[in-house]
């Protein structure tokens, strides 16, 4: 279980990682129904996560957030609707603080194909309008609670 102990940094023996990812929306060209996208590890079962990971040398933080949105979620038809701000925490293994930039971007692809070559991906897609499951990450699910309340 994910608790406050992932969002206190230790004293000593992390390392720093910049990290970048976001929100990923659509809306249906007939309804108008807006849809977020979210990602789940191979045997995640209903652990839901916004896609991010580690900015590569040479990348810049946009850059890292739409390449990382491709390999987790499979979205590379993305327009940048805006930045929505930075979060800190533990890695799941609590061996490197990541200090991680959020993006909002819409999409018009409805069947996201992750590229990841290490791992498999699920992105499945959830009505605006209706429940949302619950993600892994508190801070997420913060994030994704301040956009809907905008």
């Amino acid at each position: 279980m994910i608790d406050e102990s992932w969002y206190v940094r230790p004293e000593s023996g992390v390392k720093d990682r910049t990290s970048a990812g976001g929100i990923i929306f659509r809306e249906d060209d007939e309804t108008g129904r807006r849809f977020l996208a979210l990602t789940r590890g191979e045997g995640m079962l209903n652990s839901y996560i916004l896609p991010k990971g580690g900015v590569d040398p040479g990348e810049s933080i946009e850059e890292a957030a739409r390449r990382e949105i491709e390999e987790e979620a499979g979205f590379s038809d993305l327009t940048l609707i805006k930045p929505l701000g930075v979060f800190e925490r533990l890695s799941f293994d609590k061996r490197r603080w990541i200090t991680t930039h959020y993006f909002l971007f819409q999409t018009h692809q409805t069947e996201p194909r992750p590229t990841d070559p290490n791992f498999s991906y699920v992105t499945d897609w959830f009505p605006l309008d209706g429940p949302l499951p619950a993600l892994l990450w508190p801070e997420q699910a913060e994030l994704v609670r301040a956009w809907l309340n905008e």
